[in-house]
C-alpha cells in the first residue's frame, strides 16, 4: 500500500497551512469571544478562492467543493480527486481553527449535498451560493428517519412546514439545504431534500445558539410555515422509491462524515503538538529517543495519542480516496468519522489536563480546541450512530433489522 500523500497534493496542504497560521490563528480567540459576530477577514480568503480554478489549490478545499466520481470510473486509474483534496486542506484549515473553517462563505455543508445529489441544471444555478444544511429537528436528531418536517405537493411548488434546529451557517449562508418528508406514512423513503432560498416566505429565523464552541460559526433555529418552494429546487428524484430508502440524500453523510473526521485531525494534532512544546519548555518532555516502556508517564500517554490520531488519519485517507474512486463508502465513512470524533475529543481534553492550569488560561488556545472538538464527535451523525451504521454493514443487517 502506497500511504504517503500524492505530490499533486502537496499545494492544498501548504496553502490551507498558510491560511490557518496566517489568518485563523490570529483572530481564533478574538471570534471565540464575539460570539455572533461575522469574521469579516474571510472575504478576503473567499475572494481568493472563488479566483482559483475547482480542485486547484484552496478553491478544492472547502466542502461545498465535494463531489464523488462517477462509479464509471472504479478500476480505470487510481483518482485522489476532489474528496481527498478537501479533507487533507479542512484537516490545516481546522489546525487553525475549527469554527471559522465552518463559516468560509460558500463552503456550507448544504453545498456537499448539492454535490452529492443535484443534477446539472441545479449544479450550474446554485454553483457560488453558500448552502447551510438542514437536518435536526426538536424530534429527530441522531436518526434522520424521523423528520417530521413536511413537503407537500401543490401545482409547480412544494409546501414546507416544520422546525428546523443546529443548522451550521444558518442565518449567514444563501440557501439552506433543508430535509422533509413527502409523505409521514411512508417513512424514510419518503425523505427528499429541498433547496431553500434565503427571504422566501415563509421561512423563518427564530434564534442563534449560544454554544460551548465553534463560536465563531453561527448556528441558527429556522422555522418553515407554509413556505413555498419551486419544485425545481427539489434535490434527487421526486419518485419515492420504498425500495431504494432514503440513499440518495443519506450519499450526502458518506461525502460529509470523512470531511468532519479530517475537522477532528486538525484541532487534535494542533493540541498534541502544542502540549509537547509546553512540556519541552518546562523540561517534562524529551524528544522520541526513549521505548514507551522507558518513557515518563506524559511521555507515553502521548505517544498513545498520536498514534489514535494517525489510526483515525488513515481511515479518513481511505474514505475519501473510496469516494473519489467511486468506490462505496458508507462504512469506512462511519468508521473514519467514529475514529476521528472520539480521539479528537479525548486528545484535546487531556491536552489541557496534561499543561494544568496553563492550558485552561485564555493565553493559551488548548482550552477552546478543548470546547471545539466536542461537537466534532456529535454532529453528521454522533458516535453511537455511527457504531450502529457500522455494525449494519459488517453484519449486512437493515436499520429495521438492527436498530
Amino acid at each position: 500500500m502506497q500511504l504517503e500523500i500524492p505530490k499533486k497534493l502537496s499545494a492544498v496542504i501548504e496553502q490551507a497551512h498558510m491560511v490557518a497560521t496566517e489568518v485563523f490563528r490570529p483572530i481564533s480567540r478574538k471570534y471565540d469571544l464575539a460570539e455572533h459576530t461575522y469574521p469579516v477577514e474571510l472575504d478576503m480568503l473567499a475572494s481568493l478562492m472563488d479566483g482559483m480554478k475547482e480542485g486547484d489549490g484552496l478553491g478544492g478545499v472547502g466542502a461545498g467543493k465535494l463531489k464523488r466520481e462517477k462509479a464509471a470510473t472504479r478500476g480505470s486509474s487510481v483518482r485522489n480527486g476532489t474528496n481527498m483534496s478537501t479533507v487533507l486542506g479542512l484537516t490545516e484549515l481546522c489546525w487553525g481553527d475549527v469554527g471559522l473553517a465552518l463559516t468560509i462563505p460558500r463552503q456550507g455543508l448544504g453545498n456537499s449535498a448539492i454535490a452529492a445529489v443535484a443534477n446539472e441544471e441545479q449544479l450550474k444555478r446554485f454553483k457560488g451560493a453558500w448552502a447551510a444544511m438542514a437536518i435536526t429537528e426538536p424530534g429527530a436528531g441522531s436518526d434522520s428517519a424521523n423528520i417530521r418536517m413536511t413537503a407537500v405537493r401543490d401545482g409547480d411548488h412544494y409546501i414546507l412546514n416544520g422546525e428546523k434546529i443546529f443548522i451550521t451557517a444558518g442565518e449567514r449562508a444563501n440557501v439552506v439545504v433543508v430535509w422533509a418528508s413527502l409523505d409521514l406514512n411512508v417513512g424514510r423513503a419518503a425523505i427528499k431534500s429541498f433547496v431553500v432560498e434565503k427571504g422566501t416566505p415563509g421561512m423563518n429565523f427564530v434564534r442563534l445558539d449560544h454554544k460551548l464552541g465553534i463560536r465563531a460559526s453561527d448556528t441558527a433555529t429556522i422555522l418553515f410555515n407554509d413556505c413555498r418552494v419551486p419544485k425545481e429546487n427539489l434535490l434527487g428524484s421526486p419518485d419515492i422509491d420504498v425500495q431504494q430508502g432514503f440513499g440518495g440524500v443519506m450519499q450526502t453523510f458518506d461525502d460529509t462524515r470523512p470531511v468532519v473526521a479530517a475537522m477532528a485531525l486538525g484541532v487534535g494534532r494542533a493540541s498534541l503538538e502544542r502540549t509537547r512544546e509546553l512540556l519541552k519548555e518546562r523540561g517534562i518532555l524529551g524528544g522520541y529517543e526513549r521505548t514507551l516502556f522507558g518513557s515518563t508517564a506524559a511521555e507515553a500517554e502521548l505517544y498513545r495519542m498520536e498514534a489514535d490520531l494517525e489510526a483515525a488519519r488513515l481511515l479518513t485517507l481511505k474514505a475519501a480516496w473510496m469516494a473519489d474512486n467511486g468506490i462505496p463508502n458508507s462504512k469506512e465513512a462511519s468508521m473514519a468519522k467514529a475514529k476521528a470524533g472520539r480521539v479528537a475529543n479525548h486528545v484535546t481534553l487531556r491536552c489541557l489536563q496534561l499543561c494544568a492550569s496553563v492550558g485552561a488560561t485564555e493565553t493559551e488556545l488548548l482550552e477552546k480546541w478543548a470546547r471545539d472538538s466536542k461537537i466534532l464527535d456529535i454532529f453528521e451523525g454522533t458516535q453511537q450512530i455511527q457504531l450502529l451504521i457500522i455494525a449494519r454493514r459488517l453484519l449486512n443487517k437493515s436499520s429495521a433489522e438492527l436498530r
